[in-house]
């Protein structure tokens, strides 16, 4: 069962980070430029997003009692990300006026999943790719840590392992920062290079929004009841939601604060699945109906994830003496190049996949009735 607040939630993601990347073309002046400083953000609730759906995938199995196939999750997951993700990888290798960035890190780090972990910073071409390495991280674990697990936790025992990582993660975060702003800055090292590749991308800095939407899966896959009934203040957990984003963006004054960098991460996650789970309520005023045109960018946001950053940068290359400079013109003129190629990937490589993906698992899906059916409410999807 789709859910249109989740469509919106994925689109909203999307369009911040473009226009968080559109500084790399020149911005898109006052107004474009206001909206779009604190789109970073759109990364963490993509991330809260794909903890929230793809958990539901590891855990439903679980749930019923039946054996978790990690084969075909990982299945799965290859035949969502990898077609569209090696296309755009090819552009890149082969096509060094495609790129965004004269300079590109070996092809090696992008294609084991390893640019977050070993990124210098210097060459930072299709830089966005730190964050799609995260998730894989997430995904390579998750079955196998839930296989391990099943039987031998309890819910109470799952809390407290998130409680954990969350709080090591503003310990480490927190050490990261003392150690890393002071020996930089008496190297002469500018900000910006030693928080990316210290603070912003390693996989271990990152685990809040993902363990937020796992926690969100958890309580709707275990406690189907709890989740229908606070499902019926949606819209107050959507208000409680935006207070604490508020919150959470106020504690980055700056992209190197040391409040931001330790509790403002799990409070924006935490802030991210607020309005997740409002989202996917037909109850909340965001999920109650499909707006036009929403569900088609969220169908597209992958594919617009991958090229946005490349064909603005070839629009501004080539078309910018004359597009840069006139306001709505300009942005016009850069979301309609940018949304077209995305629509291309998307419908050339993506969505074939997509369906590849499902012929796929008809074939091998276990019979009715194999398995004890799942209590509860329908799997929410999500495109994951």
């Amino acid at each position: 069962m789709r859910y249109p607040g989740l469509d919106l939630l994925r689109a909203l993601a999307i369009v911040w980070v473009m226009l968080f990347h559109s500084y790399q073309v020149g911005g898109l002046g006052p107004w474009g430029d206001a909206l779009a400083r604190h789109g970073w953000v759109g990364v963490d609730l993509f991330f809260v997003l794909s903890g929230f759906l793809v958990g539901q995938q590891v855990l439903a199995p679980i749930a019923r009692g039946t054996r978790l196939r990690i084969g075909e999750f990982y299945l799965r997951r290859a035949l969502r990300i990898l077609p569209a993700y090696w296309v755009v990888l090819a552009l890149y290798l082969l096509w060094p006026g495609f790129r965004e960035r004269p300079d590109m890190e070996p092809w090696w780090k992008f294609v084991f999943f390893l640019f977050n972990l070993t990124h210098t910073l210097q060459r930072d071409a299709f830089a966005q790719a730190w964050s799609l390495c995260v998730e894989e991280h997430f995904y390579l674990v998750l079955p196998l840590l839930a296989a391990a697990l099943a039987g031998r936790i309890d819910r109470r025992g799952f809390v407290a392992l998130c409680v954990f990582l969350v709080s090591a993660g503003v310990i480490l975060r927190g050490a990261i920062w003392l150690h890393e702003a002071r020996a930089q800055v008496a190297a002469g090292v500018d900000a910006v290079t030693w928080y990316g590749r210290a603070l912003y991308y390693p996989t271990w800095n990152r685990l809040d929004g993902l363990l937020a939407g796992l926690c969100l899966a958890m309580l709707r896959v275990f406690r189907p009841d709890h989740w229908v009934r606070w499902q019926q203040r949606a819209n107050l957990m959507l208000m409680l939601g935006l207070v604490l984003l508020g919150l959470a963006i106020a504690s980055f004054w700056s992209r190197i604060s040391p409040v931001g960098n330790t509790v403002g991460w799990p409070l924006l996650s935490a802030a991210m699945a607020l309005l997740v789970f409002a989202a996917a309520s037909r109850h909340s005023w965001i999920g109650a109906r499909a707006l036009p045109g929403v569900g088609w960018l969220a169908a597209v946001s992958y594919s617009l994830y991958l090229t946005h950053t490349a064909v603005a940068a070839l629009v501004h290359r080539h078309l910018g003496h004359w597009l840069d400079g006139h306001g709505v013109i300009t942005f016009t003129g850069y979301a309609l190049t940018v949304l077209a190629a995305g629509a291309v990937l998307h419908y050339a490589v993506e969505r074939p996949g997509l369906r590849l993906r499902e012929r796929w698992l008809s074939r091998h899906r276990p019979p009715v009735g194999a398995a004890p059916t799942a209590s509860g409410p329908p799997a929410v999807s999500g495109r994951d």
